[in-house]
């Protein structure tokens, strides 16, 4: 039992990272998976030598069956209300019903825990279980990475390549958080085995404001960036509102508008992270915003 770890959304990005950093780390692994999951996604986690186990996520019984045994339960789950809420409270249960000790929820974003409710819909989803794991007889672990790295060459329109500026709405010295997927992934790992976790964890592969990713930008394409500044963060909240209003997308996971409700969270003032627990693993190897836009610059010339 102290090295067997129950994965659920094992078949996403993150989650398979988990997975793959778990076995590296020589856990006994076993992934739930729904009946209507990629085949190819679920054979690929076979070939790691993982239990997996096709079943109905609302299917408390062979949940319950399927924790059985296990040291902690990892979420990797993403959706929205109904997924975050519904689907990761049927989970919880079922690990309480078979004497799970630790759960780590579906949290992986900045900490919504110093942010009022109301500005970001999918953080409120979490927001919502929170109270209900906090309530639950099991050790809880909600790990904190704020945005991930990975996105600045691409959803996140921070580094704007194509006119060589940095996006910088209010303060351009505030200074944002950006953990790789693949960090937040071993991290992850590393929790999953470490029977001894607080509630919170905090961690940041790179803390860097607005005016810092310029002089990043600036030396890793030999360009000069500048600094794109189209306002404070009242105008952003206005554009906010207007664009939920003509582009609701309320099935989306991802519409414009939760894009720029995570932008708002990250330069709010109240979300900067005084305190990270990134040494609670020594052996971790950090990934920062320069080794991103590198990697981005390097993968961009080989296709050219």
């Amino acid at each position: 039992m102290k090295n067997s770890i129950l994965v659920a959304g094992g078949t996403g990005n993150l989650g398979g990272k988990i997975v793959r950093a778990l076995v590296q780390m020589g856990a006994d692994v076993r992934v739930i998976v729904r009946t209507s999951s990629d085949p190819e996604k679920v054979n690929q986690l076979k070939q790691l030598g993982v239990q997996v186990i096709p079943l109905d996520m609302s299917d408390k019984v062979a949940l319950t069956k399927a924790c059985e045994g296990v040291s902690c339960v990892v979420s990797a789950l993403a959706g929205l209300e109904d997924v975050i809420v519904d689907t990761q409270k049927v989970l919880l249960d079922a690990a309480v019903a078979a004497g799970v000790p630790r759960f780590i929820p579906s949290d992986y974003s900045l900490d919504f825990t110093l942010l009022p409710a109301g500005g970001n819909r999918n953080l409120d989803f979490r927001r919502v279980f929170r109270t209900y794991i906090d309530a639950a007889p099991i050790a809880a672990t909600s790990i904190f990475n704020g945005a991930f790295a990975d996105m600045l060459t691409g959803q996140m329109p921070l580094v704007l390549f194509n006119i060589n500026k940095i996006l910088a709405w209010g303060n351009p010295d505030h200074r944002m958080s950006f953990t790789t997927i693949a960090d937040t992934a071993l991290y992850t790992a590393h929790v999953a085995l470490d029977p001894y976790t607080p509630r919170f964890l905090r961690i940041a592969g790179d803390q860097r404001s607005a005016r810092e990713m310029q002089a990043v930008a600036s030396k890793v394409t030999g360009k000069e960036y500048g600094l794109f500044r189209p306002g404070g963060l009242g105008l952003l909240g206005m554009i906010i509102k207007i664009a939920r209003t003509i582009a609701p997308g309320k099935q989306e996971l991802y519409p414009a508008w939760q894009g720029m409700q995570y932008m708002h969270n990250m330069l709010d003032e109240r979300s900067v992270l005084k305190e990270v627990d990134n040494d609670r693993y020594p052996g971790m190897q950090w990934t920062t915003t320069t080794d991103v836009l590198m990697a981005h610059l390097a993968s961009s010339n080989k296709v050219s």
